[in-house]
């Protein structure tokens, strides 16, 4: 199935990171050569099809899913969950990054204190790494929750796709996906989109929690 990409930010403040109390300065960016302007796409041709085939059917999964209701109602509700991951996620990461910038100023100063900027540096470098290790988990449960809620849509589709195969006297469906081109006529997939709508438009779900513990198991009974 052909998804969207839903990623949390990825941290920057490691490259920022001191390591045995030496600082070390973020490198600037090269400069970016400007983009080469790209072609114009050359105008689509016109295409004749040949008679359509009897009993034989076409269907686009990709495409029913991102034409119906519910399916773009999970690419928005996974936006909205990513957005509040990434929010989180930038909230913490600004304070490591202002932690950092303090201690490299205190570390400046004619009387700085050596074991304390050590003892914050430790500190500092132990609460990135917790940060990073939640990012990741943050990341794989984005990608549990969109993995769930596409498992949700498919199961949804298995009963609307048979019907829109029987209504169409169809004998046999191929995947559009492992094909260049085939006669409009015999696609089902709009047919299919269709029935996904009249069936179901959105349902609710959240982020999956991966941190959590697993529940007990039940007592063996005798």
């Amino acid at each position: 199935m052909t998804t969207k990409s839903f990623a949390v930010t990825a941290l920057s403040a490691a490259a920022i990171l001191a390591i045995g109390g030496v600082a070390l300065a973020q490198p600037a960016p090269a400069a970016k050569a400007p983009a080469a302007k790209a072609p114009a796409a050359p105008a689509a041709l016109p295409v004749t099809h040949g008679p359509p085939l009897a009993n034989v059917c076409v269907y686009y999964n990709a495409r029913a899913i991102a034409n119906s209701a519910v399916g773009k109602f999970v690419d928005t509700r996974l936006e909205q969950i990513v957005k509040t991951v990434n929010s989180e996620l930038s909230a913490e990461e600004t304070a490591i990054t202002n932690e950092y910038k303090a201690i490299e100023t205190a570390a400046r100063a004619p009387n700085a204190d050596a074991n304390a900027l050590k003892k914050r540096q430790i500190d500092l470098e132990d609460r990135f790494n917790k940060f990073r290790q939640k990012a990741e988990l943050r990341q794989r449960e984005v990608q549990a929750t969109e993995a769930k809620a596409r498992q949700r849509i498919g199961q949804e589709l298995d009963s609307v796709i048979k019907a829109a195969y029987q209504q169409k006297g169809c004998s046999i469906v191929f995947a559009r996906e492992s094909f260049l081109i085939a006669n409009p006529a015999m696609d089902i997939t709009d047919a299919v989109t269709a029935g996904l709508n009249g069936k179901i438009q959105q349902f609710t779900f959240d982020r999956e929690r991966l941190d959590q513990p697993a529940p007990a198991a039940a007592p063996a009974r005798p």
